[in-house]
């Protein structure tokens, strides 16, 4: 298997304090990679670091055999990593069809003339972005919801738009971040068909996530963060039983 990620030597510090030391990681194209560890290890600034959000001290980053170390989140997003977030985001005022619209590829109201004039190309992309919208939608199960605004939508519905966004983007790899926190057992349930549908269909994954049922149920592969490092990485049956990630993960009573 080829890798798509990979993470080498990643440190980001905040004054004095070293959110990620040294961090490493791959991801495998067609796979699920799961990303844990206990609250503060540094996983969310590892994706940060990963997307644009934040520039490494040290260390790189390659995408499909190119060091993006440092590039811009357009950036990324042009050559195919997309990601998500904790907390779910979005135009609260625009319609689910209209958020999922934004954040297409190739975007006629970018170009000045274009927008203004509405040239027959302009008007024939976003016909084309409206169509691919409501296929994401329908697919994500948020058609019946399509015209209501994201500010109406329900905690379950709002992390379904999320992944629904980043699909618009057409990636190779989604980078969620906690895609389970905040919603119901029955929507994560749902919510992880959705992801094990995408990759029967060949897209590849980076999930951060404390649901360990639904790190179970997805990853093939999982990397123990600690402390801003990789402290052990397999596959999550053996990471499960293994007392040293059961003290650093759990504490030492797991």
């Amino acid at each position: 298997m080829m890798a798509l990620l990979e993470v080498k030597g990643l440190r980001r510090r905040f004054g004095g304090v070293t959110a990620l030391d040294g961090a490493d990681l791959s991801v495998e194209q067609g796979r699920i990679t799961g990303l844990i560890g206990p609250n503060g290890a540094g996983k969310t600034t590892l994706f940060n670091a990963v997307t644009g959000a934040l520039r490494p001290n040290d260390g790189a980053v390659y995408f499909a055999g190119t060091d993006v170390t440092g590039w811009r989140p357009d950036r990324l997003a042009e050559v195919g990593l997309s990601r998500t977030f904790q907390i779910a985001r979005g135009l609260s005022a625009l319609t689910v069809i209209e958020n999922l619209m934004l954040y297409g590829k190739h975007q006629p109201g970018e170009a000045f003339c274009a927008a203004v004039l509405r040239t027959k190309a302009a008007r024939a992309r976003e016909e084309e972005l409206r169509l691919r919208a409501i296929a994401v939608a329908r697919e994500l199960n948020l058609l019946q919801v399509g015209d209501n605004r994201a500010i109406d939508l329900s905690g379950g519905q709002k992390k379904l738009l999320e992944l629904g966004r980043a699909l618009m983007a057409e990636p190779k790899l989604i980078m969620l971040d906690e895609p389970a926190a905040g919603i119901n057992p029955t929507l994560a349930k749902k919510l992880g068909e959705h992801i094990l549908a995408l990759k029967a269909r060949g897209m590849t994954f980076l999930i951060i996530e404390h649901n360990m049922g639904l790190v179970a149920a997805l990853c093939d592969h999982v990397v123990v963060l600690v402390q801003g490092k990789r402290f052990a990485q397999g596959r999550f049956a053996d990471l499960r039983s293994d007392p040293r990630v059961q003290e650093a993960y759990m504490g030492h009573r797991a």
